[in-house]
């Protein structure tokens, strides 16, 4: 009976059964817009309830600039006020781009969210990608109300070139936020956060952005037609006052390559091994 029942159990087809090999299961495919969108939630996730309070403090500050650096000019006339009016939205994107994002890639840097994110198997540039995309809806709001409060308080007019504002808006925006995402991933958290704190000294009193430049010394200015705060604060001026103010192809030219720095600096620091 034994012989009979391992005769049976050792048929052709079990043993083929049993050699058969299984079928591997393919990967689960996702698209690169799916794996923005939901990077995208993670980073407004990661601000949380702080982001509407991030939102109307810039605001506040768009408002500030306008009305508070008024008050250093005495009997402003009209063109000093259209010329601090347009400088201010430059102001408050560089801000955020080399002062929070800085600041915010530290801190993800120190609790480990950083390199946990580097750790997904995912495309390097989607993370920055949305980190600009979240600075950005950050930024739109100030900007805005910006207009708007120099509208009131100085009775302005603005020739909006809307084409050349939008275009100048995100240059400056992803600039401003890859440099400082390069300073954050190329430095120690504390020494990116001191040099955070350093550049809105430099944005503020130091950066022909809210008054013109030749009020600076010669090689001032020689430094600043290579660096793209000038170049980034004349095309957003020219976008808000196209009647007043030109835009300059040697601007576009600097602001472009300032962001390809940014960019590259900022790929190269997400790819690199730890």
């Amino acid at each position: 009976m034994s012989e009979s029942v391992v005769s049976r159990s050792s048929t052709p087809d079990s043993v083929s059964a049993r050699l058969e090999p299984v079928a591997r299961l393919a990967p689960v495919q996702v698209s690169t817009w799916s794996t923005y969108g939901t990077l995208l939630r993670w980073q407004i996730a990661q601000i949380g309830s702080f982001l509407p309070f991030v939102v109307v403090v810039q605001a506040l500050l768009a408002g500030g600039i306008i009305v508070g650096f008024g008050f250093l000019v005495p009997d402003i006339d009209r063109a000093t006020a259209m010329f601090l009016s347009t400088g201010a939205p430059t102001v408050l994107l560089l801000t955020i781009g080399l002062v929070l994002v800085p600041q915010g890639v530290a801190r993800a840097r120190t609790d480990g969210t950083f390199n946990y994110m580097r750790s997904l198997p995912l495309a390097r540039p989607l993370l920055l990608a949305a980190d600009v995309t979240v600075w950005l809806m950050v930024a739109a709001p100030s900007v805005a109300v910006g207009v708007v409060v120099a509208r009131l308080r100085y009775d302005l007019t603005f020739s909006i070139d809307w084409p050349l504002l939008v275009t100048a808006s995100l240059l400056v925006t992803i600039m401003a936020t890859s440099v400082g995402y390069a300073i954050a991933v190329s430095m120690p958290p504390m020494l990116a956060q001191l040099v955070a704190q350093v550049l809105v000294f430099f944005v503020l009193l130091f950066s022909p952005i809210t008054f013109p430049a030749s009020q600076l010394p010669a090689w001032f200015q020689s430094v600043h037609d290579v660096l793209p705060v000038r170049a980034g604060a004349d095309l957003l001026r020219a976008g808000l006052g196209s009647d007043t103010f030109r835009a300059s192809g040697g601007d576009l030219l600097v602001l472009t390559l300032w962001c390809l720095l940014g960019v590259v600096v900022s790929l190269r620091a997400l790819v690199r091994r730890q």
